[in-house]
């Protein structure tokens, strides 16, 4: 993704090209393998003192970092015995230099499975594992001796350090490919890969470390990254602060359908587009609801509203800028004339929960009013909402595919949420939020997403950025109420979120 920096997510052809051209720039691979190893054998270091070391090394590159890791940590005192997939002489290229760099025995990987190896008490006891078997490149589950290791490695509960991936999870999706060992620490090159931040696989890779092997930056413009990983520095640049000369009509004019029988959904989408700095925030609901909005927060505009066509009226009065259909509205034939008529308007939309079911037996209609609002709408599906809306995009292999396909399909930016949420434009760029911690799943924590993506694009923020701030503001506020949290705890952590943000965002990063 242009402009992502070091927040780009090298898919696994991205990264070969990335090696690929740094090579033809003049850095030897030789060059690029040895610091691989050495930044692994650095990070060990940080984190343990010497202490018996078992190296698993795979057949191609990955085991050369490896070989390279064993040798530096051996240098440095450290007991280390290694075990490979192939004899020394198996190895090509610069893996191959690599294996005849390291000076000590290079057993079979099956020893390690005898007795003495990773059975209970051997191996001195509790080693440390260099799992240097197979990096994001896997495309097979594991099998043979190379699976028995991995799950000897599991049972024992050993402490992991990963070598680009743990061994079995797929680079590009995540995915597990048969078994994967749970790492304490993973040391990877130059960028992250998409699997290190999608679930299972972030799971698996524990703390991750990104070492800089001499690859230059100047390699992503040619690369063009289709996927980054969420931060600031994405879409803080448009944020729309409050101004010393601006007023509340400057810093946009929210609305949202409230629905009539389950009101807190509404009125946690409102607080939210309240506390993201939106200057007015207005709640469209049936009059016997009125009082309960009311109460609600004083801030807010409660205008009740009988119909579509009074709901259609009331988009167009006001300065309104953003319209947020869905939570807690009902699936009734009336909340489908109202998307229409949103859609049909010239304020940014976003379509949450039962905005979205109620195209269920019509999803083509609702598909050609989002590609009519050119650009300007964002839909918030669960996988299982994804899945009813986009029966076809679902059967896709990898998140970041079916979120990309579906955004393409009806020109929308779709925010596909999760514990690894992928937010994708319709021009094929995509980010991941990856700081959201499970205390998110509860009820009302999606409204509260929704709100912030309204009052943002009210704002006037871009539908692809806005989403994505919300997404990642959304995971920060959690973050900050921690165990515990229920969804109204989350409008109320937005100051101090934002206080940061404003004040020092990169110190904000997670990776």
């Amino acid at each position: 993704m242009a402009g992502a920096g070091p927040h780009a997510l090298l898919t696994v052809a991205e990264m070969a090209l990335a090696d690929a051209l740094a090579i033809a720039g003049g850095v030897p691979g030789s060059v690029l393998m040895e610091a691989a190893g050495a930044g692994v054998a650095a990070a060990i270091c940080r984190r343990w003192a010497p202490r018996p070391l078992l190296v698993l090394c795979g057949p191609g590159k990955n085991g050369g970092d490896g070989f390279v890791a064993a040798r530096v940590l051996a240098e440095a005192g450290w007991p280390v015995r290694l075990a490979s997939m192939g004899p020394r002489g198996s190895y090509r290229g610069d893996a191959l230099l690599a294996a005849q760099r390291w000076l000590g025995p290079v057993e079979p990987l099956e020893a390690v499975l005898a007795e003495g190896g990773l059975a209970e008490g051997g191996l001195g006891g509790s080693p440390l594992v260099v799992d240097a078997l197979f990096g994001a490149g896997l495309s097979r589950p594991l099998e043979g001796v190379a699976l028995a290791v991995v799950n000897a490695v599991i049972k024992r509960g050993l402490p992991v350090v990963a070598v680009d991936v743990p061994s079995g999870v797929d680079g590009d999706s995540g995915a597990i490919l048969g078994a994967s060992p749970m790492a304490d620490l993973t040391v990877t090159f130059f960028r992250l890969k998409p699997g290190h931040v999608l679930v299972p696989g972030r799971q698996r890779c524990g703390r991750v470390e990104v070492v800089d092997i001499g690859i230059p930056a100047t390699v992503l413009g040619e690369i063009n990254p289709v996927a980054a990983a969420n931060h600031p520095d994405l879409w803080l640049a448009g944020w729309p602060g409050p101004r010393y000369d601006g007023h509340k009509y400057q810093r946009g004019h929210a609305l949202i359908a409230g629905g009539g029988r389950m009101t807190g959904a509404a009125r946690l989408a409102a607080l939210a587009a309240l506390r993201v700095g939106c200057g007015l925030v207005g709640v469209a609901c049936p009059p016997e609801s009125q009082m309960i909005y009311g109460l609600a927060a004083a801030a807010l505009l409660v205008e009740p509203v009988t119909g579509a066509a009074e709901f259609g009226a009331l988009l167009g009065r006001g300065r309104r800028t953003a319209v947020l259909l869905g939570p807690g509205n009902g699936v009734t034939p009336e909340l489908l004339e109202r998307v229409l008529a949103a859609l049909a308007s010239p304020l940014a939309v976003v379509l949450d929960a039962d905005a979205r079911t109620a195209f269920a037996g019509a999803p083509e209609t609702l598909f050609c009013a989002v590609k009519s609002a050119s650009g300007r709408c964002v839909l918030t599906p669960h996988e299982g909402e994804f899945a009813r809306l986009f029966p076809v995009e679902a059967a896709l292999t990898g998140k970041i595919a079916r979120a990309r396909a579906a955004a393409a399909r009806v020109g929308a930016v779709v925010v596909l949420k999760g514990a690894d949420t992928v937010i994708a434009s319709p021009d094929g760029r995509v980010v991941i939020n990856h700081n959201a911690p499970p205390d998110l799943a509860t009820a009302g924590s999606g409204d509260v997403l929704a709100g912030l993506a309204v009052g943002l694009l009210a704002q006037g923020l871009p539908a692809f950025e806005a989403a994505a701030a919300a997404a990642w503001l959304h995971g920060e506020a959690a973050l900050r109420v921690g165990p515990g949290l229920i969804a109204d705890d989350l409008p109320q952590a937005l100051p101090g979120v934002l206080r940061d943000l404003r004040a020092a965002p990169p110190r904000l990063s997670r990776i």
